[in-house]
């Protein structure tokens, strides 16, 4: 979404929106897409809610803290830090992984809790700061560090990302980043589309949805380190 709302407004002939409202922006649509999708997955027992309580709770202090600080940060800082994510998360979708245990439901998986706390406090952070729920670098995290299977790690991210959108919306709020009006249309294509999106995943295999997500992460990271320099 933060590439989106930053590139396609001026290619459209719209005025471009500024880096801090897209971050308001971009919390707004992350809570509520999340919540809307999240049922789905949890219906199907993909949401693990031991790793959920774990990873959540930690992004929510951390995510709320760089959320406040934002209003203080420049634009440039603020998208390199976007960009720096979105290359590290990309590397991480592009490597080999096994799929065996991609269809495994939520009780079966366990995870290292020490790590997915630390691994919260700093991710959250960071995803505070530029205004995002922050599944773009949580599910590579999820898949690779803490070797979650593919279909909990995307049920369970959309959970995740309730606290660190909604500590992150908070944050961005009380700060006047989000534009409110603009959000209203935003979530009138979002929230529906999301389970939509959530029931088509659901039945594609986990082999081409890794790729997918890959070639978006990439392509973004791409795109906004090319504009930096």
């Amino acid at each position: 979404m933060f590439p989106l709302l930053f590139y396609a407004p001026p290619l459209l002939g719209f005025q471009e929106i500024d880096v801090k409202s897209i971050t308001g922006l971009t919390m707004m649509q992350g809570f509520f897409a999340s919540l809307s999708a999240m049922f789905y997955y949890h219906e199907n027992r993909l949401v693990n809610k031991p790793l959920v309580l774990t990873l959540g709770s930690s992004l929510f202090a951390s995510s709320l803290s760089g959320a406040l600080i934002s209003k203080l940060v420049p634009d440039k800082p603020i998208l390199f830090i976007f960009a720096a994510l979105a290359l590290i998360a990309a590397a991480m979708m592009l490597m080999p992984r096994n799929y065996e245990r991609d269809e495994l439901t939520e009780e079966n998986v366990v995870f290292n809790k020490p790590a997915a706390i630390l691994i919260g406090i700093f991710i959250g952070f960071l995803i505070g700061l530029v205004g995002q729920g922050g599944a773009f670098i949580t599910i590579p995290i999820l898949l690779y560090v803490l070797k979650i299977p593919l279909r909990v790690a995307l049920g369970s991210t959309l959970a995740i990302g309730l606290f660190s959108a909604s500590a992150g919306l908070i944050g961005k709020a009380a700060t006047g980043q989000v534009p409110f009006f603009m959000s209203i249309a935003l979530l009138a294509g979002a929230i529906p589309t999301a389970r939509l999106g959530a029931i088509a995943g659901k039945k594609t295999n986990t082999r081409f949805l890794r790729w997918l997500l890959a070639l978006i992460i990439s392509g973004t990271a791409i795109k906004v380190w090319v504009d930096i320099f």
